[in-house]
């Protein structure tokens, strides 16, 4: 049957309507853009990051752009701007922190390094204050480090930031341009620093570490002190202040730290205890033991994070290659484990997590870095229990051994930080 010329044209465009419908029906839409430093260990040439797009259905990911080059070896920690312009990474076998640009794309451009100035020294972990303003970076001596004499096992180096993120100067401690992390009434002992994290005020500043004189797997303990600590700060412009009574005990080893949004609680995972240990900020900066912890955790607990809400804590079992989810008393800041929709008390991932992010857009996806598994494991948060449940596809692939993620929201989207 031959049609009409109007029938005909009527026809076409139905069809292009229908087509334009399922296009806009499969359009991948990106909420946030996820950020992972890779590294093959001392061989590989260069650290790389991959630059990942997140799906705002789904939360599956896809790469947005080709990997980029840490500028350096070994990269170990990332950090982001609270205005999501800026990242920074801390590359370990180069010595130096590399700052880079965020385009509204997620593209980036490396801006300008910095190459901590004492021998013998590495960065660990790095975190920037919520104003913007302060860099903080951990760094470690390793016996045999040429001029470690120059610096205890162990200290914290504060870089101030301009207006466009670039890395300015350290500040000054006295004749000094970092602060020590030493244990008191055990000062030569040898502070190995693990993590650090800067309250959403920006007024405080808390690092973990471990005593490697007093717990030394396979070696031989020459100390009696407690293994595992925080050191507390208060921080300002010229710099940073001890925080009464720091350091604090924490457990044996501690490896992460994070704090809730709200400015009142800190939560620390304890490597070698398979626990969670939470404290309240207290008048001062103090950190005091939350009642009925420590919590327990998967085996080998690695790296924790807080939700933009301040509603649900998740933690990265390094051993189990699982994520613990709990629920905050917002009252208490306790931590109770989250129910999950599949009943288990565990959620998989690939091989040994060691970094664990919320996407920075909604909050309504978690991601770890497998170390061994070379991939990113993605979960769906419900924002009511704070249970997970997989991602469509996960895990996905990732450059050669992941140390580190971290999250911005894709171009002008909107972010979820509701205050609890």
């Amino acid at each position: 049957m031959k049609l009409s010329k109007p029938s005909q044209l009527f026809l076409v465009s139905i069809t292009g309507l229908l087509v334009a419908i399922l296009l806009s029906a499969c359009q991948i839409v990106t909420i946030a853009t996820l950020y992972l430093a890779s590294s093959a260990g001392p061989g590989n040439s260069s650290g790389l990051i991959d630059v990942l797009a997140v799906d705002s259905e789904t939360g599956a990911l896809r790469p947005a752009t080709s990997p980029v080059s840490s500028g350096g070896n070994s990269p170990v920690s990332l950090a982001v701007s609270s205005n999501f312009l800026n990242l920074y990474v801390a590359n370990q076998a180069s010595n130096n922190i590399v700052h880079f640009s965020i385009a509204y794309s997620g593209a980036l451009t490396k801006a300008d390094t910095v190459t901590l100035s004492s021998e013998g020294t590495v960065p660990v972990a790095i975190a920037v204050n919520n104003a913007g303003t302060q860099l903080y970076v951990v760094s470690a001596r390793y016996p045999g480090g040429a001029g470690g004499a120059q610096i205890p096992g162990a200290a914290l180096a504060v870089f101030s930031l301009s207006s466009s993120g670039a890395i300015g100067s350290p500040l000054a401690n006295g004749s000094l341009h970092y602060w020590p992390l030493t244990l008191p009434g055990n000062p030569k002992d040898l502070m190995v620093p693990t993590g650090v994290t800067s309250i959403a005020s920006s007024k405080a500043v808390y690092v973990t570490a471990y005593d490697q004189s007093a717990y030394n797997p396979g070696g031989t303990a020459t100390s009696t002190a407690n293994p595992g600590w925080v050191f507390g700060f208060s921080a300002g412009s010229s710099g940073l202040a001890s925080a009464p009574g720091s350091p604090y005990e924490a457990g044996v080893k501690p490896t992460g730290v994070a704090a809730d949004p709200t400015n009142r609680f800190v939560y620390v995972s304890d490597y070698a205890s398979n626990e969670l240990i939470g404290y309240s900020i207290e008048s001062g900066f103090a950190l005091n033991f939350l009642l009925n912890g420590p919590f327990k955790t998967g085996n080998e607990p690695q790296a924790v994070t807080v939700d933009q809400r301040g509603k649900f804590i998740y933690v990265a079992n390094a051993l189990d290659s699982s994520v613990s989810a709990y629920a905050i008393d917002l009252s208490t800041g306790t931590p109770s484990a989250a129910i999950n929709t599949t009943g288990s008390s565990t959620n998989n991932t690939d091989a040994e997590p060691v970094s664990i992010a919320v996407d920075a857009a909604l909050g309504r996806f978690v991601y770890t870095a497998n170390k061994l598994g070379n991939s990113i494991s993605g979960f769906q948060l419900n924002p009511t229990t704070g249970a997970l449940s997989p991602t469509l596809n996960t895990p996905y692939p990732s450059s050669a051994n992941p140390t580190a993620i971290a999250s911005v929201p894709h171009g002008s989207h909107s972010t979820q930080t509701v205050t609890p």
